[in-house]
């Protein structure tokens, strides 16, 4: 991309931002400590920002750097990163919610139809595993490695949990049922080299 293209873009994304938040150039280049008419040479593509002050105006207006040199149609607004997160944690509770409506269902259903069945509350917990899975999924996309480590791990421990609690429930006690869960011992180590050690070592975008 040639410069002017990038200051074209550049220039867009100030332009559309400062009119968002509702902020004329004269308020945005005292927020920034510069001329109102650096703002207006910029927003008309006839500069570049150097890369500090496009930090500060990445944190004036709530965004990433990326947002700003990255060009964006005009259907698709630059969304602030607040907002943006505030919508990706409504999509997860929502998917999850999903999974509890489906364990709901299934445990309902399931007394209608086999009404002398008894382990159907084993679906209530199978819906603990399969919203750790769609924690996990989500995390992966928009990159959040704590929610990654973490729902992994809740994957984990209660997806042997389950797996023990159904033996349990159809052959009764056993002595040695508990060997279970030192599967997750490796698993667990597996998941934070994973997650934490690669991500250190680069591998990881």
């Amino acid at each position: 991309m040639d410069e002017q293209k990038l200051a074209s873009i550049i220039g867009t994304n100030i332009m559309r931002l400062r009119k968002t938040t509702n902020m004329t150039q004269l308020e945005l280049a005292d927020r920034i400590g510069y001329s109102d008419k650096s703002v207006s040479k910029w927003e008309q593509g006839n500069g570049i920002p150097d890369v500090r002050t496009l930090v500060q105006l990445s944190e004036c207006f709530n965004v990433s750097v990326d947002d700003l040199i990255r060009e964006h149609s005009d259907e698709a607004p630059i969304m602030p990163k607040k907002t943006r997160h505030l919508r990706r944690l409504i999509i997860i509770l929502l998917s999850t919610g999903l999974c509890w409506l489906a364990a709901v269902v299934a445990f309902v259903l399931g007394g209608i139809i086999l009404p002398g069945l008894k382990f159907l509350w084993l679906a209530f917990l199978y819906a603990v595993p399969a919203s750790a899975i769609v924690v996990l999924v989500f995390s992966c996309i928009w990159h959040y490695r704590i929610a990654r480590i973490l729902s992994m791990s809740v994957l984990i421990w209660t997806a042997l949990g389950c797996i023990y609690l159904t033996v349990f429930a159809i052959i009764g006690h056993h002595p040695t049922l508990w060997l279970i869960f030192l599967i997750g011992v490796p698993l667990q180590l597996l998941a934070l080299f994973f997650f934490v050690w690669w991500k250190r070592a680069g591998v990881e975008k």
